[in-house]
């Protein structure tokens, strides 16, 4: 009898042992943790703040778990997707474009709205047309922010023919504050970062030159990311969009009404703009 006994026991253990390796992958998958890289249009908190909720309520309807991984500039985020270590990336269109071509990164998700770079002045500043910028310094968040900056002084120097000088002060916010202060007498920005301000800053400034619109910001996934959670994390932002709460959590990280990207139609004829000459190589 204990014989049977001490083999039931050990049969039990070992059916035990068998189940917990079956069920290892599911727990791998189910633990793991994704990194989000977020392009630094705005300062760190700020960036937290309002990806957080959005990051929560994904992790709760699909079970795929995003932790975001803050960069102090555009040039560090582009040395991180180029690079290949975020395995999610909130980038603007040229940056898919690089990311692409670099990594093989693939758009999952858009906001249905396109992007337009926008130069912004004082309301109530010296400045009546962009002409009157010739040979003005101006401020721009970095020199690879694509709407902002890149496109921006592509055509204002290209197509309008003005001679400008380059401020990179890091961020949108910090483009507009310095058009506020009276540092700059203009500042390229979007229109999706404008809109995101305050009214104490946007009542402030006026748009003075728009670029032409192109496909917005895409999130991004790095080829090593299975195709089932990229999927599945496609349809769950989409899932969030349908709901008037959701549609709240998706604004804030300009994703208003998604729809899912597609390298081809969306970010490849951005490769046609020739843009080469304005882009600046991070070390």
């Amino acid at each position: 009898m204990s014989w049977w006994c001490g083999s039931l026991a050990l049969c039990l253990r070992l059916l035990s042992a068998v189940f917990l390796l079956c069920t290892l992958p599911l727990t791998a998958r189910a633990a793991a943790t994704y990194v989000l890289v977020v392009v630094p249009q705005f300062p760190a908190p700020e960036i937290q703040r309002d990806w957080q909720p959005l990051l929560d309520r994904l992790r709760a309807t699909s079970g795929i778990e995003l932790k975001i991984r803050h960069v102090r500039s555009i040039p560090e985020f582009e040395n991180e997707f180029s690079r290949g270590l975020p395995d999610f990336v909130f980038m603007n269109p040229y940056h898919a474009v690089m990311a692409r071509q670099s990594q093989g990164y693939i758009p999952l998700v858009r906001a249905s709205a396109p992007l337009t770079g926008i130069l912004v002045a004082r309301k109530d500043g010296a400045v009546g047309k962009v002409a009157d910028l010739d040979g003005k310094e101006l401020a721009f968040p970095a020199p690879n922010a694509f709407g902002a900056s890149l496109y921006m002084r592509t055509l204002l120097q290209e197509k309008l023919g003005l001679r400008i000088v380059p401020r990179y002060v890091k961020t949108h916010s910090n483009v507009f504050r310095a058009v506020l202060a009276g540092d700059v007498p203009a500042g390229g920005a979007v229109s999706s970062t404008l809109a995101q301000e305050s009214a104490a800053v946007r009542d402030r400034l006026r748009v003075l030159f728009e670029t032409p619109a192109v496909a917005s910001h895409p999130l991004a996934a790095h080829p090593r990311v299975p195709e089932s959670v990229r999927r599945e994390l496609t349809n769950a932002i989409l899932g969030i969009a349908r709901s008037a709460d959701g549609a709240a959590l998706l604004e804030p990280v300009q994703l208003v009404s998604p729809v899912t990207a597609d390298y081809a139609r969306d970010y490849l004829p951005l490769e046609r703009l020739n843009l080469g000459a304005y882009f600046v190589r991070s070390e």
